[in-house]
């Protein structure tokens, strides 16, 4: 069969279709992509020392867009036996200001990621089926790029704050949050802000339709611990089993902290928070949420929220097994059986008497305890209109009409050693997901296209808000 012009004109121009067609995106826009492309693409994760090159880049592009040697300062710390660093970023108002400056958090490094576990390579930023997918494009590489861009772009348009602005940005929060301490402590002797935005926490909820259903703020969360439980044994030959085992008492060890279940508990904020989400939803764990948020006693409501991922870590403490080694040889009676326990501990209720609560569970004073982590508890921060003002006003230049929920959250971030040292800390991050679809720390993580670009204004009207001149 011959080959007609027509058609093969017709198939050229069905598959340019998508380039020729392609949403227009501003200087800004691909600027901020650009950002978001190079501090994805750096392995800066535990083990590769690679968080100084993405310092060194951030720099490069804040001082071409006008930030002098004095606005930027860049700290090296010794993180439990590798070099990392720090980047702060002086937005320097003109005038000397009564108002006191605001802090803005993000963090560099990431967890790592091993390319033959995904199915793209992890540190090549990847646009794909909508998403952008590369380790951190979600943790916390467009907390990064938000505020990196958000301050670029005010400082390209001539914009003058009324008080000072200071972007932190640690070195390690996924790991030992050296960096963080130190910064956290600088804050507090030197700057004394009056509050803390952190952009790796709170967002957008989006519903599976992908439309917004809810903004959540945090406004605290749970402590962070780690303990090794340990089990000895004098071993021997693999042919001459013994009647006790490091391995099988250790097995046992973890199914008593598996059965256990720590006592419920609740505060203003969490009882707030699901209460407003309970609303947004007319199935079983929505029915729960709200019978719990009216009754804490509720043993059915309990239930259903014990049992969902989503919801276990609002009510109360969890610990969990989360690494095990155990054993020399394969022919060999193990000599001793580690496991990690990761706590997430529900504020107030403090890491010594979880660790007490984990002893009396193991049952068996044998085990040996060891506390590998070195975090702090942190209180709530109670919500201020201000700050609820400016969120609500990045989120109607959004065209998002949705409620705002404080809420607590179960992981960690750096606002727990600002909260800590007795400074109101809030997460307000420009990041906008479907429920389970971003899988940070996880396989082939992800964020969506539309919203990356979305939240690109988010930080730059809750600056103009906070230190405008209409402010």
């Amino acid at each position: 069969m011959a080959f007609r012009p027509s058609l093969l004109l017709s198939a050229a121009l069905i598959a340019t279709a998508p380039t020729a067609f392609a949403q227009e995106r501003s200087d800004y826009e691909q600027e901020a992509r650009e950002i978001y492309r190079n501090v994805v693409e750096i392995r800066s994760a535990r083990g590769q020392e690679r968080v100084p090159e993405v310092v060194d880049y951030l720099v490069g592009e804040l001082k071409d867009a006008g930030f002098s040697d004095d606005d930027l300062v860049v700290t090296d710390y010794d993180a439990t036996g590798e070099h990392t660093q720090g980047l702060m970023v002086w937005y320097r108002a003109e005038e000397e200001s009564d108002e006191k400056p605001i802090v803005f958090l993000a963090h560099m490094d990431v967890v790592d990621a091993l390319a033959e576990d995904w199915v793209r390579d992890p540190y090549t930023l990847t646009e794909e089926d909508g998403y952008f997918f590369g380790r951190g494009t979600a943790d916390n590489k467009y907390g990064v790029t938000s505020l990196v861009s958000a301050f670029i772009r005010l400082k390209e348009e001539g914009f003058e704050p009324t008080r000072d602005l200071v972007l932190v940005l640690s070195g390690d929060e996924e790991t030992g949050m050296v960096s963080t301490r130190a910064q956290a402590n600088y804050v507090a002797e030197t700057i004394d802000p009056a509050f803390v935005l952190n952009a790796d926490a709170g967002g957008l909820t989006l519903g599976p339709d992908g439309e917004a259903t809810d903004y959540g703020i945090q406004g605290a969360e749970k402590t962070y611990a780690t303990f090794e439980l340990t089990v000895t044994n004098p071993g021997g030959h693999s042919s001459r089993p013994r009647a006790d085992n490091a391995i099988y008492e250790l097995a046992d060890v973890l199914k008593n902290i598996q059965a256990h279940q720590f006592p419920v508990r609740y505060n203003d904020l969490t009882r707030a928070s699901l209460e407003a989400s309970g609303r947004k939803r007319l199935d079983k764990l929505g029915l729960a949420m709200r019978a719990f948020a009216e009754d804490p006693t509720d043993e059915d409501a309990i239930e259903t929220l014990r049992g969902d991922p989503s919801t276990v870590g609002q009510i109360g403490t969890t610990c969990i097994a989360t690494m095990l080694r155990a054993g020399h040889a394969e022919n060999a009676l193990p000599q001793s059986a580690t496991a990690t326990v990761n706590c997430r501990i529900f504020p107030g209720v403090g890491i010594e008497a979880t660790e007490a609560t984990l002893k009396e569970v193991v049952g068996n004073e044998e085990v040996k305890f060891e506390l590998i982590s070195d975090l702090v508890e942190s209180p709530e921060s109670g919500m201020r209109d201000e700050v609820l003002g400016a969120v609500k006003a990045a989120l109607d230049e959004r065209g998002v009409d949705v409620p705002v929920i404080p809420h607590m959250s179960a992981g960690g971030t750096d606002g727990m050693h600002y909260r800590n040292l007795g400074y109101d800390t809030y997460g307000v991050g420009g990041f906008a997901a479907k429920t389970n679809d971003t899988f940070a720390h996880g396989l082939n993580e992800r964020m969506l296209v539309d919203s990356f670009y979305d939240g690109l204004d988010h930080f730059y009207v809750i600056i103009k808000d906070l230190a405008g001149e209409d402010a």
